[in-house]
């Protein structure tokens, strides 16, 4: 049904957002793979597992996923539609049903989703939509659903947790990002401008996972920064409700941002930042790319969550330097580190607190869509794609099944008092040291006169069977001789 509507999708999602009509595409499309993936693997994600008895010999135990109930996904504006129908659905294959609250910036996406899900028989007695602004966004917190799954900035995921902690209703966050890229003195510094413009500026800006602060080292800065300056020179900005569009972006989607991204500007030109190209300046809904040079970490451009088409870039002297102020933020969604030695790249990768990290190429992680995508810290706490994405509308449920109780169960027996000795001696046994267990076993013999016997007579036993075995198998070999 979604394939059958696409050019109406890229349409509607060109005209309420401004993106070119192929950023159109690619959003339907990622949208589409991730689905795919969800139905093919779902069955095999869900699957009950069972778990070692421990103790308990005489039962049997297993875990399976089980759905919360009601889910209520709240999307963004920003990327509308992946964000509200890819998390639906797995809701859904988990076995739950979906309120949507759809972003009141984008409006008419919101209505195309209801659309859709009307349009699938199979589907649509399970998903309802409601439609309006930050109260209705607050009634369905406040209902309460079950399960919250909410997409945007860090405030909108703040005052969601306020309103659901009234009812202990656990929330899954999926919030804004300030992702660093690093690049190195080894690294291709033509190609790392080209792509790290290119991520700064995708959408305007306006992807939680886009470039919003670079550390580049000393040696390879100057030139770096007249790449992108030129780089920036070729990117063309505009809109055209035209399939072939010759824009590589289009305007600022919602008004308020206009706003954050000029304060984040000028703030930083107020302590001592300079402008190398652009200018951060709005003409209407469109803001040009900006590139700032001196730039430090106490402005709110190296901070805060610019969400607009604005390149930072801070000098360090080394790898270290690097590595230290990009992990100095509240943030982890996504970094990407650039060097050709991709062993000492993804090294520095390692070091960084960051949800994805991405190596000589930017914003490629969330196109994969059985890579898990989130953030840590205030980034938040969901997962895209993969089984994380399904698993997280599901809540783990434990079985124990298995007749009454036999009094000759060693679990049975422990539940009786007087057995403190054994417990300590099977503890060792189970977990202890080879020192450990050997006294285990002394501490045993010594307490029990009639086992040692046992288990000396025991002994025995094993060593002639062992010596007849032997004899056996000599016998047998002489006469295959």
């Amino acid at each position: 049904h979604l394939i059958d509507n696409l050019d109406h999708v890229s349409t509607v999602l060109n005209q309420n957002c401004g993106k070119p009509r192929q950023d159109c595409i690619m959003e339907a499309f990622i949208t589409f793979d991730v689905l795919a993936a969800i139905i093919k693997n779902a069955p095999r994600w869900l699957a009950r597992r069972s778990v070692p008895h421990g103790l308990y010999a005489f039962k049997r135990f297993y875990a399976e996923p089980v759905p919360y109930g009601i889910v209520a996904v709240i999307g963004p504006w920003n990327a509308p539609l992946v964000q509200v129908l890819t998390p639906t659905l797995a809701a859904l294959v988990a076995g739950n049903v979906v309120l949507i609250k759809p972003s009141e910036v984008v409006p008419a996406v919101g209505a195309l989703i209801e659309q859709l899900f009307a349009g699938v028989p199979e589907l649509a007695p399970f998903v309802r939509v409601v439609h309006g602004g930050r109260d209705v966004g607050k009634a369905v917190v406040a209902a309460p659903p079950d399960l919250i799954f909410v997409t945007g900035s860090e405030f909108k995921g703040r005052a969601v947790h306020l309103v659901a902690a009234e009812s202990l209703t656990p929330v899954i966050t999926e919030l804004g990002g300030k992702d660093a890229m690093i690049v190195l003195e080894d690294a291709d510094i033509d190609a790392a401008a080209k792509w790290g413009v290119w991520a700064a500026n995708y959408n305007a800006g306006q992807v939680c996972m886009s470039v919003e602060r670079l550390y580049v080292v000393e040696a390879v800065y100057d030139r770096f920064v007249e790449a992108v300056k030129r780089e920036v020179g070729k990117f063309k900005i505009g809109y055209t409700p035209d399939i072939d569009s010759p824009y590589n972006c289009g305007p600022i989607t919602f008004p308020r941002q206009l706003e954050i991204i000029e304060d984040h500007v000028q703030d930083a030109l107020a302590k001592g930042a300079k402008v190398v190209a652009g200018g951060g300046k709005s003409k209407g809904m469109f803001v040009e790319p900006t590139v700032l040079t001196d730039v430090t970490h106490e402005m709110k451009i190296m901070r805060r969550e610019t969400f607009g088409p604005c390149m930072p870039i801070m000098k360090v002297k080394d790898e270290a330097e690097a590595i230290r102020w990009a992990n100095d933020s509240e943030y982890g969604l996504t970094a990407s580190v650039w060097s050709q030695d991709l062993h000492r790249a993804e090294r520095v990768g390692h070091q960084l607190e960051a949800g994805t990290i991405v190596i000589n190429d930017a914003m490629v992680s969330y196109a994969v869509t059985e890579l898990p995508f989130g953030g840590v810290k205030k980034s938040g706490n969901g997962r895209m794609h993969g089984p994380e994405e399904v698993l997280q509308f599901t809540q783990p449920k434990g079985y124990a099944i298995g007749q009454v109780p036999f009094p000759f169960d060693v679990a049975t027996i422990l539940r009786k008092p007087g057995h403190y000795s054994d417990m300590k001696a099977m503890t060792k046994l189970a977990f202890g040291n080879w020192r450990q267990r050997r006294e285990a076993v002394s501490d045993f013999l010594k307490k029990n006169e009639s086992a040692a016997v046992f288990v000396r007579i025991g002994a025995m036993t094993v060593a002639a069977l062992v010596t007849t075995a032997a004899i056996a198998f000599a016998v047998l070999h002489c006469k295959k001789q």
